[in-house]
């Protein structure tokens, strides 16, 4: 599959007309789609997550790399669905009520797709409510909240409130993460974990998997 190795570089440089060009020449060669993501597409991203923490690439370039990622997946969903393949994990993510920012929580989103998670994305301004629901209607493993307000990080508290009540608490671990919040105000509101970027968020989803 060497020759395929031109979409990993496709990934990492945020090409996403090559990736999904490769993607579909490959399955029409009669490629496995599961060795398409271990092989070529999980290695580019966690490549574009390690420059982004050195700081040879910024927010723009992992979000290239994403798009990129996310257009080859689009095609490899169905065979993946038909062929029975487990994802590395299920997560739910979302922007807690009150704050209408996703640009992180999108970057986290893609990049824990190109580490091979199933994600289900709620969108921004959810309530603790919906949070609920998902973790219930998914069999989710990770629960991720985002917000960039101060005025909004006590959402994270309520929705965690919220699962308690609804006793799904348990079978969930909640990742917090954005602008204002910190790894100290993680520990106070009760979360698993705090996020300090979408590399560390994909790290820290990959050792909750492990450990279950």
């Amino acid at each position: 599959m060497a020759e395929f190795g031109g979409l990993y570089e496709a990934i990492l440089n945020g090409d996403q007309k090559t990736a999904v060009a490769l993607t579909r020449q490959a399955l029409e060669e009669g490629l496995d789609p599961g060795e398409l993501i271990q092989r070529y597409m999980i290695p580019a991203m966690d490549e574009a997550g390690k420059r982004f923490e050195c700081e040879e690439y910024f927010v723009p370039e992992l979000l290239l790399a994403a798009r990129a990622m996310k257009g080859a997946l689009e095609l490899l969903r169905p065979r993946l669905a038909a062929s029975g393949a487990q994802p590395a994990g299920r997560v739910v993510i979302g922007t807690v009520k009150g704050d209408l920012h996703d640009i992180g929580k999108n970057l986290v989103a893609s990049m824990l797709e190109g580490g091979g998670f199933e994600v289900t994305d709620l969108g921004v301004d959810v309530s603790p409510e919906k949070f609920v629901e998902a973790v219930r209607n998914t069999g989710a493993q990770i629960l991720c909240l985002s917000a960039l307000l101060t005025v909004t990080m006590p959402s994270m508290q309520k929705t965690i409130e919220a699962l308690s009540q609804a006793g799904v608490r348990d079978r969930i671990k909640v990742l917090v993460g954005g602008a204002p919040v910190t790894e100290q105000y993680a520990r106070e509101i009760g979360a698993d974990g705090y996020g300090g970027n979408a590399n560390v968020a994909v790290a820290m989803a990959r050792q909750i998997v492990a450990a279950a």
